[in-house]
């Protein structure tokens, strides 16, 4: 497989190194200065995935498929971002969560636990998903919202502003539960 990136010499100060493009792919061209990752394993080299900006990918998380992580987003633990996903803003993925096929989870968001963001979900605002929670469809959940347990938000359902969802608790259809 053809190198799309290296690690620069510049590293901040959690000892994250800084990628800088070796080749032009999707909308990156060659010498783009990336974002930060702690080791090649954070970072595929294979499609068009890309740590942009200040984001930075650390511990055993890894970024693949096309998806881009950017702004000042953080994916960390054992985090999974794939597919077409977007992490962006100030949001953080953390521990064992995964965000894959065209999902989005931007703003304060947070994901983390074993938590599931995907197909072309979104979790944004100051949102909280975790535990084993699911948000998948064209569902979105934000605000303050905070989604755990083994609660699921799908279809296009929305859960939103100061809204709590727990338990074993499920929401599809084009239901929206706000607080």
């Amino acid at each position: 497989m053809q190198r799309k990136y290296e690690l620069t010499d510049k590293r901040n100060a959690d000892g994250l190194y800084r990628i800088r493009a070796v080749r032009s792919f999707g909308a990156v061209a060659a010498r783009d200065l990336g974002g930060w990752i702690e080791s090649e394993r954070n970072l595929s080299h294979a499609g068009f995935c890309w740590v942009g900006g200040d984001a930075e990918v650390r511990g055993n998380a890894s970024v693949s498929g096309d998806a881009l992580i950017n702004c000042g987003a953080v994916v960390s633990g054992n985090a999974q971002v794939g597919g077409n996903a977007q992490v962006y803003g100030e949001s953080w993925v953390h521990g064992n969560a995964r965000v894959y096929g065209s999902a989005q989870v931007h703003g304060d968001a947070y994901v983390c636990g074993n938590a599931r963001v995907y197909d072309n979900a979104q979790v944004y605002g100051e949102a909280y998903v975790h535990s084993n929670a699911r948000v998948y469809g064209n569902a979105q959940v934000y605000g303050d919202a905070e989604v755990f347990g083994n609660a699921s938000v799908y279809d296009q359902a929305r859960v939103l502003g100061a809204a709590l969802l727990g338990g074993y608790q499920e929401v599809g259809g084009n239901t929206q539960i706000a607080k």
